[in-house]
């Protein structure tokens, strides 16, 4: 059987940045649901936990402005505390560069929030960097529809690749076969996976 390794996602190549999904953050998102991003990134979250892929958590002004990040995500690392910066890029703090770097992985799954400053600045350094680039779009939401879908454009002009939340679990799971991670993957898909989950639940009834 040919080898697609090099074209799809390998949950050992990748690690994972969630970056400012703090309530602040949330308030600001306009066009999109609120409800819907805080699923993709709780699945997000719970799939690089399945999956055993590094993950690097980092809030902005979390004390004096932002407030922590959201619980969902924190939940799934507990005593993995997000690192704290000031700085509008992630990328541009040694701290949160050092992170990714000491994971050895070269493909990079950043979610965010916004999509157009929290999302787009880290992203296009890290490619500048060497490294490559997936952003969870559903995981993702700007200040407006138009600061998302322009960021999001931006964002793929420069090579970065979409993705969203669910299509990263099934492309990570790949074969119903694999027992090691068939159960939490279809609990997860149960649990965030929509109408697609209700579906799964009515199958096995």
């Amino acid at each position: 059987m040919r080898n697609y390794k090099q074209v799809l996602l390998d949950p050992a190549d990748c690690a994972t940045l969630i970056i400012d999904h703090q309530p602040q953050m949330y308030f600001g998102v306009e066009g999109k649901s609120r409800s819907c991003i805080m699923n993709a990134v709780k699945c997000l979250a719970r799939t690089s936990a399945i999956f055993q892929v590094p993950v690097i958590m980092t809030t902005v002004t979390a004390d004096s402005f932002a407030g922590k990040m959201y619980d969902a995500v924190l939940d799934v690392f507990k005593g993995h505390e997000p690192i704290d910066r000031t700085n509008l890029n992630a990328w541009e703090d040694t701290r949160v560069k050092r992170a990714v770097e000491n994971t050895k992985r070269k493909k990079i799954i950043i979610a965010g929030l916004w999509t157009e400053v929290c999302v787009t600045l880290p992203a296009l350094s890290a490619i500048s960097d060497g490294y490559e680039v997936y952003f969870v779009s559903d995981a993702c939401g700007g200040a407006s529809k138009e600061a998302h879908d322009t960021a999001v454009m931006r964002l793929v002009q420069k090579g970065a690749v979409p993705v969203t939340a669910l299509s990263l679990l099934l492309e990570f799971q790949r074969d119903w076969a694999d027992k090691a991670t068939y159960d939490p993957v279809t609990a997860l898909i149960k649990e965030c996976g929509g109408t697609y989950g209700i579906g799964l639940t009515y199958a096995e009834n």
